[in-house]
C-alpha cells in the first residue's frame, strides 16, 4: 500500500459538484490532480465550477490571482480511465447508484496499480458492498467530503468490512492535509451525517407540506432555534432535492418507515426543480 508521503497525483472520478470540489482542494493542497467524467461536457463543466469557486476566494482575498491560475493549471481533465493509471491515490465521486459505483471500481481496479486506494465519496451506500467489486477489499474506504467541498471543512471516514487500519489511517491523513476535519464511521445505512440529516431535512419538508409554518420561518426557526447555518429548505436546495431523495430513499429502504422521503420532495424532484443548481427548488436562485 503507498503511504501519504508517496502521493504525488491524485484521481478524482466525477467533475460534478462534489468531484470538481475534491479536485480544487486537492490541488490547492499542492497534488497533481486528475479529474476524469464520461463527457469532455461534463469535464468542462467541472472546471467552471473550479474557476467560480476560485474567483470567490481571490475576491475574498484568501487567495491571489496567480494561486489561483496554479490550482486550474494543476487539474488534467480527461475523459479517459486509463489517464487515471498512474495516480496514487483515487475518490470515486460518482452518481449515488450502488451499480454505477461497483462498474466504476470494478474498471479502477483493473487499470490503477494495485497498491493505491481506491476512496469513495458515497454519501449513504455500503463500502462493503463497493469493494466487493475488487480485488483490494482492504483497500477500499469511504472518503465522504461536504457540500461546498472547498468551504466545509468536515469529511466522514467510513470503514468498510475488510478495510484494513493502515488505510484507515491514511484517508485520515490524506483528508487532514486537505485541511479538513475527520470523524469516522462503522458501514451503517447513512453513516453519521446522512443517518440524521436526512430524517431532519423530511421533517422540515413536511412541515412546510403540512401549513406548520412558511418555508422562511421554517428555516427561520431552525437558525436562529439551534445555531445550524441553514435551514431545512435551504440546505436541501443546497444539496440538490434529487441527492435528498436518492439517499432517503436508500435509508427508507435500509431502515424502514422512519425514513421515508416526503411527498413534496418526491414532487419537486418528479418537476426538475431540484434546488440552486437548476434555479429552483424551495427557493428561487
Amino acid at each position: 500500500m503507498r503511504g501519504l508521503d508517496d502521493i504525488e497525483t491524485v484521481g478524482v472520478v466525477g467533475a460534478g459538484t462534489m468531484g470538481s470540489g475534491i479536485a480544487q482542494v486537492a490541488a490547492q493542497a499542492g497534488y497533481d490532480v486528475v479529474m476524469r467524467d464520461i463527457e469532455q461536457e461534463f469535464v468542462d463543466k467541472g472546471f467552471d465550477t473550479i474557476e467560480d469557486s476560485l474567483a470567490r476566494f481571490v475576491k475574498k482575498d484568501e487567495l491571489t490571482e496567480g494561486e489561483a491560475d496554479e490550482v486550474v493549471d494543476a487539474i488534467e481533465g480527461t475523459t479517459s480511465l486509463d489517464a487515471l493509471a498512474d495516480c496514487d491515490l483515487v475518490v470515486e465521486a460518482a452518481s449515488e447508484n450502488m451499480e454505477v459505483k461497483q462498474s466504476i471500481f470494478q474498471d479502477l481496479d483493473e487499470t490503477v496499480p494495485e497498491d493505491v486506494v481506491l476512496a469513495t465519496n458515497t454519501s449513504t451506500l455500503s463500502i462493503t458492498t463497493i469493494a466487493s467489486a475488487t480485488e483490494r477489499e482492504d483497500l477500499i474506504v469511504g472518503l465522504h467530503f461536504m457540500n461546498p467541498v472547498p468551504v466545509m471543512k468536515g469529511v466522514e471516514l467510513v470503514v468498510g468490512e475488510k478495510t484494513d487500519q493502515a488505510v484507515v489511517d491514511l484517508a485520515h491523513d490524506f483528508a487532514e492535509g486537505l485541511g479538513k476535519e475527520t470523524w469516522e464511521s462503522d458501514d451503517k445505512p447513512g453513516f453519521v451525517t446522512n443517518r440524521i440529516l436526512m430524517p431532519w431535512i423530511n421533517e422540515g419538508i413536511r412541515a412546510f407540506d403540512e401549513g406548520v409554518a412558511s418555508k422562511d420561518d421554517i428555516d427561520k426557526g431552525m437558525t436562529l432555534g439551534t445555531n445550524v447555518p441553514m435551514g431545512p429548505l435551504t440546505l436541501a436546495d443546497h444539496i440538490g432535492l434529487d441527492i435528498c431523495l436518492d439517499a432517503s430513499e436508500t435509508l427508507h429502504d435500509e431502515l424502514g418507515d422512519r425514513y421515508k422521503p416526503a411527498y413534496l420532495l418526491k414532487r419537486k424532484v418528479d418537476a426538475g426543480d431540484l434546488g440552486k443548481k437548476t434555479g429552483r427548488g424551495f427557493y428561487e436562485y
